[in-house]
């Protein structure tokens, strides 16, 4: 067996993919958290790694799953008999997956070395409700930074729609369409018009390069989150630099006169070592200080804040820091209590 911190970290993982619609990945993290594992390189690394395993930490079983998924997208012979769309028992799928963490273990070994980079296109659709947001109150162009960007999926999200309520938000003619479970108010029909976008990341992917990791961490068995991302690989056109995110953000953060600043994260700033959160609050704190209706700043986040049920959407915006419970959503976009229609004047 693993160690319980290791398996515990699996089981805990086993119920989040359960409740976020993956009964495949529920039942494959649960077996790596109670099946013996064989003896190899993944399990001592796995059995000895330093630091938080934990989804709020270091992710390593969604480390690992990325990992399998990546063989299996590449016609692995032994994980194509248990991957969906079949449905193996639990003795069949442990069987596969033993072998494999064996016969595939250097590859395996890699990917365990980078945290999940999923760029959860459906994440978009809160970027879109936002961005109606602000395009209401202000009525400026938008220039948008990005924290934590991994392939620059979300960077467009100005050329997705949003379907919510029967009612259609975002691009007239939309690369795809995004559809979740909404239930509260509607943003405003003002459409945004972003004039210049930038992301960052400290490992980021080329969507064309790295095609195959960006497909490898969703799940197997949600084939619409796959469809979303391959449409959204085909229209990405903004590179992501490379760099600290909050070093880059600095020189960013110079007003331009007649255009809102946008800064925003999607399930990324948990992963920025304290330190750095701090300095990049400071910072986006006080360039928000010397913000005017001219040049406004917003900053928004989609982040896990330890709360039972999805992420916290936030939103301060300066000049007056005004901050905003927007609602929350689920982790994959798949439905967004939104709480506001329309920013206070």
């Amino acid at each position: 067996m693993i160690p319980t911190r290791a398996s515990e970290a699996f089981a805990f993982q086993s119920g989040a993919c359960a409740s976020l619609g993956s009964p495949f990945m529920g039942q494959l993290m649960q077996l790596c958290a109670t099946r013996p594992w064989p003896d190899g390189l993944i399990k001592s690394r796995i059995a000895n790694w330093d630091g938080d395993l934990g989804p709020r930490a270091q992710s390593v079983p969604l480390r690992l799953a990325g990992a399998l998924h990546a063989l299996h997208l590449q016609e692995h012979e032994t994980l194509k008999q248990v991957y969906p769309p079949r449905q193996p028992d639990d003795d069949t799928l442990w069987a596969a997956i033993s072998e494999t963490l064996v016969s595939d273990a250097d590859a395996i070994d890699q990917w365990l070395d980078s945290p999940p980079q999923t760029n959860e296109v459906r994440r978009s659709s809160v970027l879109i409700a936002a961005g109606h947001l602000l395009a209401d109150r202000y009525d400026l162009p938008i220039r948008t930074s990005e924290l934590g960007a991994s392939g620059g999926l979300n960077l467009h999200w100005d050329a997705y729609a949003l379907t919510a309520a029967g009612q259609t938000f975002g691009a007239k003619d939309p690369v795809l369409t995004l559809t979740p479970i909404w239930t509260g108010p509607l943003p405003p029909v003002a459409r945004p018009r972003l004039t210049d976008r930038g992301g960052v990341d400290i490992n980021p992917l080329d969507p064309l390069v790295d095609a195959l990791r960006l497909q490898a961490y969703l799940w197997p068995d949600q084939p619409e989150r796959l469809s979303l991302t391959k449409a959204a690989i085909t229209a990405a056109q903004t590179p992501v630099d490379r760099a600290d995110a909050i070093d880059w953000l600095a020189p960013r953060l110079a007003h331009q006169p007649g255009t809102l600043h946008m800064i925003y994260t999607t399930v990324a700033w948990q992963y920025f070592p304290a330190q750095k959160q701090a300095e990049g609050t400071l910072l986006i704190e006080t360039a928000g200080r010397s913000a005017s209706n001219d040049s406004p700043v917003a900053w928004f986040g989609m982040e896990n804040d330890g709360g039972s049920n999805g992420a916290a959407l936030t939103l301060r915006i300066w000049p007056g820091d005004l901050r905003l419970d927007l609602g929350r959503a689920d982790f994959h976009g798949r439905w967004i209590d939104w709480q506001l229609a329309a920013i206070p004047r």
